[in-house]
């Protein structure tokens, strides 16, 4: 009997379109799905997943394998406004879980970040951070891990989906790249970061907004020019439809 397919978790950089992205894999209906778990249980102290509760990271780590082993596949997404310490020290993270990661334009991600959260730090915006995960995987399992673009996400959606999809072994589902608007329990919390998935019937780039942009805000500027070089590095791994990385 060939061993279950591991659990697939998405680490993105903050308003990289992640949650968008976790929408298709909700819609789906074969998987168990987390939304930012690593995120909420440093912020809560705990963790329900599949109807089991941690209050660590290594906890929620032992109870992601489980429910992936005995009952569904799991897909998590989390993101790099956190950092994770004890969880990368644990080396089933690299072993028996697939890491995939999702990043996007900084002067666009870092001006959606900056009109949700105007008081983050430097660290919060993320892609410094998601570099470092990056580095930890790659360096653990001797192979580059798989990168996704938000941008080329909503330039080409099916395309993209179906070629993420195949790279973690998962049957690419047509009906999943559209779903009924609405706030989905899995973000609660969070609600008001993700307004514009929970208005949204399918991936579509938006006009962009009018708020303050690394062009017209001096700290926004010195923010993206901090982070750019961690885009690049990660940027030069990014799935490409129709191509090899």
């Amino acid at each position: 009997m060939s061993a279950a397919p591991k659990p697939v978790v998405l680490w993105a950089v903050p308003r990289s379109r992640s949650t968008a992205f976790l929408r298709i894999m909700i819609e789906r209906g074969d998987l168990e799905v987390a939304h930012e778990p690593f995120s909420y249980l440093q912020s809560e102290g705990h963790f329900e997943f599949a109807g089991r509760r941690a209050s660590s990271a290594i906890e929620l780590l032992d109870v992601m394998l489980e429910v992936n082993a005995k009952e569904r596949r799991v897909f998590a997404k989390d993101t790099s406004d956190y950092t994770y310490t004890s969880l990368f020290e644990d080396e089933r993270l690299f072993g028996d879980v697939v890491n995939t990661f999702m990043i996007r334009e900084p002067r666009s991600a870092i001006s959606s970040h900056y009109a949700m959260n105007p008081g983050a730090t430097l660290e919060e915006y993320g892609f410094e951070y998601l570099h470092t995960i990056f580095d930890a995987v790659r360096s653990a399992t001797g192979e580059i891990p798989l990168v996704i673009d938000g941008d080329d996400l909503v330039a080409d959606p099916e395309a993209m989906v179906r070629a993420y999809c195949e790279r973690v072994e998962l049957e690419f589902v047509p009906e999943a790249m559209r779903w009924e608007p609405g706030q989905q329990e899995n973000w609660r919390r969070t609600n008001r970061w993700h307004a514009e998935v929970a208005e949204s019937s399918g991936l579509v780039a938006r006009p962009p907004q009018r708020r303050e942009t690394p062009d017209t805000n001096e700290h926004l500027r010195r923010v993206a020019e901090y982070h750019q070089p961690f885009y690049d590095a990660l940027a030069r791994h990014r799935l490409t439809v129709g191509g090899d990385r």
